[in-house]
């Protein structure tokens, strides 16, 4: 008996960081980092951070809803990164690290901009997150995929990645695999 996954699309800032929150709850069966949402074909790491292509750092996640909706998804992405500030998050700054979800269905785009409603309240300035029709998306290079667990020890990974994921770990630990 194969499971019926479904395919979720975010972006919230850098995708290392989004990639590794999402990698450690349970029934999410593959989490790919990459770019959606610009005009080039085929774009790579240096031409979106360039900021000229319209493309958004993002994570294209396959999940299993029977272990964990969708809404539960989302809500997990909008309380573990900042999605009150337009095209930034942190110090990285510039339109690919925009906040957004990026639907694909009419019932994705419902329920996130029901969700998006309903976490309003857990914040002081207005959620700017961008709910839109999924676009194409592109993997990114290969050593973008799977960051942090490659490299726990970097810097990055310490600084900024570690306390993410403690904050997801504490909010959301009933999912966590």
């Amino acid at each position: 008996m194969s499971k019926a996954l479904e395919t979720a699309t975010f972006g919230g800032g850098c995708f290392w960081c989004t990639e590794a929150v999402f990698q450690q709850l349970r029934g999410v069966e593959s989490v790919i980092s990459g770019y959606s949402g610009g005009q080039m074909l085929n774009p790579d790491y240096r031409s979106v951070c360039n900021g000229t292509t319209g493309h958004a750092e993002v994570i294209q996640i396959q999940f299993d809803p029977a272990q964990i909706s969708y809404a539960d998804l989302l809500r997990i992405h909008l309380a573990t990164h900042d999605p009150t500030t337009l095209n930034r998050q942190g110090a990285d700054r510039g339109t690919q690290y925009r906040s957004v979800i990026f639907t694909h269905s009419a019932e994705q785009q419902a329920m996130a901009q029901a969700v998006v409603q309903e976490m309003q309240a857990n914040f002081g300035e207005p959620i700017v997150t961008q709910v839109v029709a999924a676009e194409t998306f592109y993997a990114a290079e290969d050593y973008h995929q799977n960051y942090y667990r490659s490299n726990p020890s970097a810097g990055y990974c310490q600084a900024v990645i570690n306390p993410k994921l403690s904050k997801a770990r504490a909010l959301f630990k009933q999912y966590l695999a």
